[in-house]
């Protein structure tokens, strides 16, 4: 009979942390984010390659900005992730603050937009 009240006494303990840890375990990401990302590149073949590779679902707005070598980008993360966003953007030759181009991709780029060999500063 004890083991029995123990069990049951047991089983309600478990079932009240359950319930009071369930909105914390549902919570959702936020509908909208934003991410400045470190985007290496030098003109305006840069930009328009880097803002038409983050032209995908779940990204509302992207801007790269040349001097600084920022893009910042507005986006859904419950349908895009920020690490996607990097990738997305090396995935066109680009290296950024978390991943780099892979050389075959970069190599294939205008001379121009060649950021790694040098400073190569051509603005169109």
């Amino acid at each position: 009979m004890k083991k029995s009240i123990a069990i049951k006494s047991l089983l309600a303990t478990f079932f009240i942390l359950f319930l009071a840890a369930a909105p914390v375990l549902a919570q959702k990401p936020p509908k909208k984010a934003e991410a400045k990302i470190q985007v290496s590149g030098n003109c305006g073949m840069c930009e328009k390659r880097i803002n038409a590779a983050l032209d995908v679902p779940g990204v509302i707005f992207s801007s790269w900005d040349r001097v600084s070598k920022t893009a910042t980008v507005v986006y859904k993360p419950r349908k895009i992730s920020e690490q996607k966003l990097h990738e997305l953007i090396a995935g066109v030759g680009h290296d950024t603050n978390k991943v780099k181009a892979d050389t075959t991709v970069y190599s294939k780029l205008p001379g121009c937009c060649l950021y790694r060999e040098n400073d190569n500063t051509h603005w169109d």
